[in-house]
C-alpha cells in the first residue's frame, strides 16, 4: 500500500523548501494536504511528481515547488476572501483554505467544477465554494477579493479580473514573456496592479490568457 504521507513529507523537504519556502503556513498546508484526494486514481501514483500533470482539457495540478512559491507570494491571511482561477480538482483551493478565511474557486471545464466541490468537501473542507464560469470573467459576484491566484501561464491579466481585486489587495500569476516563465505578485495601487518579480517558474498556458496577435499584410 502506498504511503502518501511519507510521500508528502519528501515532497516538502525536497521540492517545497529548497526553493526557498519558508513560510509556515503554506509548509503546514502543504504537509496536511493530500494531493493524491485531488487527482483521478490514474494519477494518484504520481500525484508527488516534480513536475506538473495534466488533468486534460488544458488543466494542469501545478508543480508542487512552483504552488509553494506562489501562496508564498500572497502571504495569505486568516482575514482573507481568495478567488482560486483555474481550479482544476481543487487541490490549491484546499492549501488556501487552510490559511485564509473564504475561497471562491473558479473552473470553466463542465463537470470539474462538480468534482473540485465534491472531492473538497470528501476531505471536510467546508469554507470554499466552486463555481463553472469563464476563468477570464473570474466570479464578480463575491467580489472584490483580497487576493487571486492563477493556475497557469498567462500572456495577460484580464481587466475584468482586476476590476475584481480589492484596493490593496494581490495577486500572483505566471507570466509568459519571450519563452520564459516569470512568476509575479501583483498589487493593486489607486485602481491599477503593479507586478513584481517573485522567481523563475513556468506553466502550460492557460486559453483565454494570450495575447492577442495581430496579422501584418
Amino acid at each position: 500500500m502506498t504511503d502518501f504521507a511519507q510521500r508528502r513529507t519528501m515532497m516538502v523537504d525536497t521540492q517545497v523548501r529548497p526553493n526557498d519556502v519558508t513560510s509556515y503556513p503554506v509548509i503546514d498546508a502543504m504537509l496536511n494536504t493530500p494531493r493524491e484526494a485531488y487527482l483521478p486514481d490514474a494519477l494518484h501514483d504520481v500525484a508527488y511528481a516534480e513536475n506538473d500533470l495534466d488533468l486534460g482539457h488544458g488543466r494542469h495540478m501545478l508543480a508542487p515547488r512552483t504552488l509553494g512559491r506562489m501562496l508564498q507570494a500572497l502571504a495569505l491571511k486568516n482575514t482573507d476572501l481568495v478567488l482560486d482561477l483555474g481550479c482544476g480538482y481543487g487541490y490549491a483551493s484546499a492549501l488556501i483554505a487552510r490559511v485564509a478565511e473564504a475561497v471562491v474557486a473558479v473552473d470553466d471545464i463542465p463537470g470539474m467544477a462538480d468534482q473540485a466541490q465534491a472531492r473538497l468537501a470528501a476531505q471536510g473542507v467546508f469554507n470554499v465554494a466552486v463555481t463553472q464560469a469563464p476563468l477570464t470573467g473570474g466570479w464578480p459576484g463575491q467580489a472584490p477579493y483580497d487576493a487571486m491566484l492563477v493556475n497557469g501561464a498567462i500572456e495577460v491579466f484580464p481587466d475584468a479580473l482586476a476590476d475584481q481585486l480589492r484596493e490593496g489587495g494581490r495577486v500572483v500569476a505566471l507570466f509568459r514573456e519571450d519563452r520564459l516563465g516569470i512568476c509575479k505578485i501583483g498589487y493593486k495601487t489607486d485602481g491599477a496592479i503593479g507586478w513584481r518579480y517573485v522567481c523563475n517558474a513556468s506553466a502550460p498556458l492557460l486559453a483565454g490568457f494570450g495575447q492577442v496577435r495581430s496579422f501584418a499584410l
